[in-house]
């Protein structure tokens, strides 16, 4: 058999000499080799192929005996024209997870060369140990593994060690922001209620709930329903623990506004029972779109406007109305000296939409985006950077006609004051003695459409200097006859000649008092 091995060798060696222009590749071919082969195939352009394939042992009917493996080798040519991809040979490869079962060899280098076999690999449940393959040393193992696990640890000690820290010193900035987290955050010492809140912001500066807590609250609210739309957005009921909250939902354009009325509510010393009660601002980006919340009390009553529309009201109730609101401004014009002082606020936007009505029939005052604070060291005007106006039916002559003397700050106060005059006439109007009362309408409805513009406004309030109508029946009661009177005052062309936000308070305090009116 060798002999003829190497005569049919010697026959190919001597064709090829003969022929110059003949190219190919002698292969052994058998598909159940014993290892004596001597069948032979020939191929212009591919691969000499050798296969051992381990597979279990069958009988004669092709039924599995048991765990009995044979090896079966294969040896063939494989032709360009069989490739399954153009000059890639797939058939050559072999996953690396089936080489313990079947291995290919191809080649090309020689005639006859697949004589050579491939040989299987190892089971993966039969490969050596990882330890044992590991290249790193038994020390270097302890440094991977222990030093990660140490300094680990010690960061694990340092947090609890400073959270422990931080509550015990009752440091508001330990709170933690979990934007999902329904459970108590506020602990301890710390505010667990809307009035715990206020008296834990008065034991400080005077100018509100740090940022962190404010945003710790914000994030636990769960908005309930929508109450009200405006030109900066929504407003909504909401529900922190167990307890309603108003949030007015900027829209992002309104971004300035938003910033502006979460700063001044956060003046020193600015918080009083009839200023709207402040109490987050926080602002909610989830990467398409953000939305600015500004978080107040919440009062079902709604505002003065909507109030005044849906019910009349006593003489004793309006003066409640009126002083309370009277308070309010008066607090905000106010300057406080000292080192926690407060500095005076106008408001550039009163009107019955802006003053909230509490359950206990007294009113707060709302909406302080446009207002402006006094800087007396320096005597100047800190006017916001936005490009919002006041409400035109409410605006002062001297807003209308752009006369007022921008840098003069009492004048913002008594733009104020004449705004406040048109909402104690829409008050009084509803005031009912004898079942007699007037229907609710704003200032100058009889004078200018509904959404009036800046030119009629003008016209009525400084060309034609009309104010608006005093019922006849006013004269004849004590209380109609002084908030007639107040109103008037509030009301001259002349700013200079107005009353000031302390006589209006003083003079409504007078009419409380010999009434009896507890607000």
């Amino acid at each position: 058999m060798d002999i003829l091995v190497f005569l049919l060798n010697l026959l190919i060696v001597i064709s090829t000499f003969i022929n110059d222009e003949v190219e190919g590749l002698n292969c052994f071919k058998c598909y159940s080799c014993t290892g004596k082969e001597n069948t032979t195939c020939y191929i212009k352009e591919g691969y000499c192929m050798s296969i051992i394939v381990k597979e279990k042992e069958k009988d004669k009917d092709g039924v599995m005996i048991g765990h009995k493996e044979k090896i079966r080798i294969e040896r063939r040519c494989l032709e360009r024209s069989n490739y399954l991809l153009v000059d890639r040979p797939m058939l050559c490869h072999v996953g690396d997870q089936m080489k313990h079962v079947q291995n290919v060899r191809c080649c090309k280098d020689q005639d006859l060369c697949n004589s050579i076999l491939p040989e299987l690999g190892v089971e993966p449940s039969k490969k050596k140990d990882v330890h044992e393959e590991s290249s790193f040393s038994t020390p270097t193992l302890v440094l991977i593994i222990v030093l990660p696990t140490i300094f680990l640890g010690t960061l694990i000690l340092a947090g609890i060690m400073l959270y422990h820290y931080c509550h015990k010193c009752g440091h508001p900035y330990a709170l933690p922001l979990d934007q999902n987290s329904d459970t108590n955050l506020l602990v301890g010492s710390q505010p667990s209620s809307l009035k715990d809140l206020y008296d834990w912001s008065h034991s400080g500066s005077g100018s509100g709930l740090p940022l962190l807590v404010q945003r710790t609250i914000a994030r636990q609210i769960r908005l309930c329903e929508i109450i009200g739309k405006g030109r900066y957005g929504e407003v909504w009921r909401g529900n922190w623990r167990g307890e309603n909250v108003a949030v007015k939902i900027f829209s992002s354009r309104e971004e300035r506004s938003w910033f502006r009325e979460a700063e001044i509510y956060q003046t020193v010393m600015l918080r009083h029972e009839h200023i709207l009660g402040f109490i987050a601002a926080d602002n909610k980006d989830n990467g398409t779109w953000t939305q600015l919340w500004l978080i107040t009390d919440y009062h079902e009553n709604g505002s003065l406007f909507d109030y005044l529309n849906r019910q009349t009201v006593t003489p004793a109730g309006m003066i409640t109305l009126a002083h309370s609101a009277s308070c309010g401004m008066a607090h905000l014009h106010m300057e406080i000296l000292g080192a926690q002082g407060k500095p005076a606020i106008a408001h550039r936007d009163l009107k019955s939409k802006n003053i909230l009505v509490r359950s206990n029939g007294t009113c707060c005052i709302a909406d302080l985006g446009l207002a402006v604070r006094h800087d007396s060291k320096l005597d100047s005007v800190d006017i916001a950077p936005n490009n919002r106006v006041g409400t035109k039916r409410y605006m002062a002559p001297e807003c209308l006609d752009e006369t007022i003397n921008m840098e003069h700050f009492e004048s913002f106060k008594r733009a104020d004051v004449y705004s406040f005059g048109l909402v104690l006439w829409e008050i009084a109007r509803r005031c009912s003695v004898g079942g007699i009362h007037e229907d609710y309408q704003q200032p100058y409805y009889d004078l200018v459409p509904t959404d009036p513009s800046l030119e009629d406004m003008r016209k009525v309030v400084c060309g034609d200097k009309q104010r608006p109508a005093i019922p006849n029946r006013w004269q004849n009661i004590e209380s109609l006859r002084v908030m007639a009177r107040l109103m008037k005052e509030c009301w001259y062309s002349n700013a200079a000649a107005r009353l000031t936000a302390l006589r209006i308070r003083k003079t409504l305090a007078c009419l409380v008092e010999q009434g009896d009116i507890k607000i």
